[in-house]
């Protein structure tokens, strides 16, 4: 996938557990979990709004691109 999620990085340098993470966005731990590692289809706005005010960060921080080597469309 040629975007990945760099929370668990995020929260690694903040040093915050991603229970307290859960709970202030209105979350599951099981929900955290999952978009930590990726295997999530979508992220609501409200809810990357949220991570970012609490970890201090920008979206950026938390998603990266990386090609998978497919050459642009045109």
């Amino acid at each position: 996938m040629p975007i990945t999620v760099q929370l668990d990085v995020m929260l690694a340098r903040r040093k915050v557990k991603s229970r307290d993470l859960a709970e202030f966005v209105g979350i599951t731990e099981a929900n955290m979990s999952l978009l930590k590692q990726g295997k999530v289809k979508g992220v609501r706005f409200e809810t990357l709004e949220k991570i970012c005010e609490y970890l201090q960060c920008q979206p950026g921080d938390l998603l990266v691109y990386e090609p998978d080597g497919e050459p642009p469309p045109g």
